[in-house]
């Protein structure tokens, strides 16, 4: 039954973004809602080692670079088409993952976090320094001026990474292991779980397809340099939409970043002389998100509905507790 629900949620919301470019022809919007959707993969992507094992990625946008710059690089100096490219970039960033996930999955807490937050720092100053890279001037890729083109690519792109990690997370066995995980590590290992490899392969599937992201990013935006596609920013937005959303979840975090990116081009559209408002209203709502819904706003609402069915069922087995005793 709710496998059922979920794919008809699921196929009304994909046939509502098809229906994007027939509606309007108006670029502006195209481009908000093909960005829309980047950020939606990008929070969901991160919530699969954040949400799912307990530990915080602040590098993830560092994959999402290695795609974006493998992309660039393949295209503009060996004249490579643009999904072999894109697809190349997904690969390599699933590569880094396995090197780098070895050392820094067998740190807790802060120490991982930090180490993360490091190794993104690191990809960012070998593309300012290496002149394949361009350097601090950047990149330009050929220029394929098609808004419904990259629209539908990242639909497809992003409606198929949602699916993909919905069967692993939340179907397969798979999402169970990495759940225990992030419950009792000590448990999980105790069974027969063993949590270094675990870890390294929810790392691998949420590199691989910021990867491809940060490819289809890379073409579409025909410039990119270290500071776009390497910055802080990445990461920061995607953590933001996901604590917003609900951790632990696919649905929670394409919330936060629908809400997050629609405060954001609303904002910067009609306030934009306003600079300091923006950061002091959503540091305001990060904060009461943290403090009043720590479980994000999904969380929130699947956790009262759970809670009201859990106590209508125990109403129903105390009447007939109290039938049965009265017989």
């Amino acid at each position: 039954m709710f496998r059922g629900r979920f794919f008809l949620i699921f196929l009304l919301i994909f046939v509502s973004f098809l229906l994007v470019p027939f509606v309007t022809h108006n670029t502006f919007y195209i481009r908000i809602a093909t960005e829309a959707l980047m950020w939606i993969g990008l929070a969901i992507t991160w919530d699969v080692l954040a949400g799912y094992t307990g530990y915080l990625n602040f590098g993830h946008g560092a994959f999402f670079g290695i795609g974006a710059y493998t992309t660039a690089i393949l295209m503009s100096k060996i004249h490579m088409a643009f999904i072999p490219s894109a697809l190349m970039g997904g690969v390599l960033a699933g590569v880094v993952a396995l090197i780098v996930g070895f050392p820094t999955l067998r740190l807790y807490g802060a120490y991982f976090a930090i180490a993360t937050w490091a190794l993104g720092r690191a990809i960012q100053q070998l593309a300012l320094v290496m002149n394949i890279t361009g350097g601090p001037d950047g990149m330009r890729l050929p220029v394929f001026l098609n808004p419904s083109f990259f629209f539908y690519t990242m639909l497809i792109l992003v409606g198929g990474i949602f699916l993909l990690l919905w069967f692993f997370l939340e179907k397969a066995p798979f999402g169970l292991k990495l759940k225990a995980i992030r419950e009792d590590e000590s448990g999980a290992m105790a069974i027969g779980i063993n949590p270094s490899w675990m870890k390294v392969r929810a790392l691998i599937l949420s590199a691989i397809p910021a990867g491809l992201i940060g490819g289809v990013y890379a073409y579409w935006i025909t410039y990119i340099n270290p500071a776009s596609v390497l910055g802080d920013i990445v990461t920061d937005q995607a953590v933001v939409m996901t604590l917003v959303g609900g951790l632990g979840t696919l649905i929670g975090p394409a919330i936060g970043a629908v809400l997050i990116y629609a405060f954001k081009t609303y904002f910067w559209a009609y306030l934009s002389q306003y600079q300091v408002l923006y950061l002091v209203i959503l540091g305001a709502a990060i904060a009461v998100i943290v403090v009043f819904f720590p479980d994000g706003l999904w969380g929130t609402i699947t956790s009262r509905q759970e809670g009201k069915k859990a106590l209508k069922k125990g109403l129903t087995l105390k009447r007939k507790d109290m039938k049965d005793s009265g017989k």
